[in-house]
């Protein structure tokens, strides 16, 4: 008997699968996706990832086998923790706070992720903050039985990439919008309806266009030079549906980061996470399903770093660690109370240079983004913000079947020294202007780094920076010196500042309150 004990996600295949795997049609999702994980078990054991489309995270508990099975998507959209307890029990859950408070954890702040957290600001590889605590990585399953604990890896991208030379631009964009029709076809059963995320950029106007929402959702401020919701509110236009914009205030933003921090159960210095979380809240007041567009910068190579993937050569597994790297090793040694010299943040990624040996740049900066970056920011963000707010998120460009594309597309049709995502843009042209479909990447963009430096917003920031506490990880006078060198100017180090805020309001939560 399989029982489940644990579960998020949603299985796009579920019609196949329950074909299938004889189970009966029309049952609620829940119970659905339930039985297809429990039949999917015991058809396919622990290949049974290779028959699911969508995202998941589970754990399930073998009766016959007296044994715990544990599994997490491919790209890793949704999270999954466990800690083993001095007496050998196994703490396990898709959050951490499900098992925080079992008489068995034990609460110890771990100080060599502030190390890695400091470069990358987001908590990147298997480990946690919480010392022993482990995240079950992104296309690995794991075992518990009769005390013994075991982890495998069941998928890895870099054995995907096998670029196709044979096939045109416009063959690849045909088959990128054919498979992306295939997407928001499955994206959400019969009777269900959605709105959709929707910034300025490519990627959630193209999701926008080719779903049935009749609703964008944004976020503006009245900065204009940030504003994204005035290109979105346009493209909303075009396609002749309605728009709902959250203009977000500094009071606003500054004001959440505790609420952040608390349900991120992990700091988080990406300040566009403090944005989609007031956007989650504001959208879930008139929905409760909504589309987003992320996967296609990291498959298809959105970001402008990668134009210099070519010029970087074999220097990348030097240095590239995923496209936040703020501080250098020299900096954080000044700054930490505790530092090792042998945490250094390129070792979460020398296994992926290892198994990208003879791919071109670009595909091995892609692989280290997919397995390091989208779990431990964008998906991590995304996953916990939607579920505070009560709002379920689906990713329609996050799936295996259009990661099969990028990975059979040549990188000349991924990125020019004048232009990202060519093919994906190609094939969102279809349905959008090009405008629109070739409108240069902008990002997330947050008025934050002027925001900072405003004496009205800043007092939380700047008692935390200047707090005794602190002193236990930060020396306060290198601390210092970097805020003074941002209030003089330097309107870079803003990064460096929110990351050390957001850790520090992160602990104030966890382990001061």
């Amino acid at each position: 008997m399989i029982e489940i004990k644990d579960y998020r996600g949603h299985i796009r295949n579920h019609a196949a699968l329950c074909k299938e795997l004889g189970l009966p049609a029309g049952m609620p999702r829940r119970e659905r996706e339930e039985k297809i994980i429990a039949a999917a078990y015991e058809k396919w054991g622990s290949e049974m990832a290779d028959h699911l489309y969508g995202m998941f995270a589970f754990a399930l508990y073998d009766t016959e086998k007296d044994m715990l099975f544990c599994m997490r998507d491919q790209f890793g959209t949704k999270p999954f923790y466990y800690y083993v307890t001095e007496d050998g029990r196994l703490l396990y859950g898709t959050n951490i706070s499900g098992f925080i408070n079992d008489e068995g954890f034990k609460k110890e702040i771990n100080y060599d992720m502030l190390q890695i957290y400091m470069s990358l600001t987001y908590v990147a590889g298997e480990d946690t903050f919480f010392k022993g605590v482990k995240k079950l990585m992104p296309g690995h399953w794991l075992e518990f039985r009769d005390g013994k604990l075991r982890t495998e890896r069941y998928w890895t991208p870099s054995s995907a990439f096998r670029p196709d030379n044979e096939k045109s631009l416009e063959d690849w964009a045909d088959e990128i919008h054919e498979t992306v029709k295939l997407m928001m076809q499955e994206v959400k059963d019969p009777g269900e309806t959605a709105e959709s995320f929707l910034s300025g950029g490519v990627d959630s106007s193209y999701v926008f266009a080719m779903s049935d929402a009749e609703m964008s959702d944004s976020c503006g401020y009245e900065e204009e030079r940030f504003d994204e919701s005035v290109l979105a509110r346009k493209t909303s236009e075009m396609l002749n549906r309605k728009n709902s914009t959250a203009l977000i205030t500094p009071e606003q933003y500054f004001g959440i980061v505790p609420y952040v921090m608390k349900n991120m159960e992990q700091p988080l210095g990406d300040a566009s996470a403090i944005v989609f979380s007031i956007g989650c809240i504001e959208t879930a007041k008139h929905t409760k399903l909504c589309y987003s567009g992320e996967g296609a910068d990291e498959f298809f190579g959105g970001y402008n770093m990668y134009r210099n993937a070519e010029r970087y050569g074999d220097n990348l597994k030097t240095f590239y660690v995923g496209n936040t790297n703020i501080m250098k090793e020299e900096e954080k040694q000044r700054l930490l109370k505790h530092y090792d010299p042998e945490v250094l943040p390129i070792n979460l990624v020398r296994y992926i240079y290892d198994e990208t040996e003879g791919l071109d740049p670009l595909t091995k900066m892609s692989c280290v983004d997919i397995q390091i970056w989208l779990e431990g920011d964008i998906y991590l963000n995304v996953d916990k913000m939607s579920e505070a707010a009560g709002l379920e998120i689906r990713m329609p460009l996050t799936d295996r079947r259009i990661f099969d594309i990028a990975a059979r597309l040549p990188s000349k049709y991924k990125v020019t020294e004048e232009q990202n995502k060519i093919a994906f843009r190609t094939a969102a042209a279809k349905v959008l202007p090009e405008e629109i479909a070739f409108r240069k990447k902008l990002g997330f963009i947050v008025p934050i780094r002027i925001w900072l430096a405003d004496d009205r917003y800043n007092a939380d920031v700047k008692a935390k920076l200047t707090a005794d506490w602190a002193g236990e990880f930060f020396d306060l006078d290198e601390v210092d010196a970097i805020w003074k060198d941002y209030v003089s100017g330097n309107s870079d180090n803003w990064r460096k500042i929110w990351t050390i805020y957001t850790f520090l309001v992160w602990y104030e939560e966890y382990f001061r309150k």
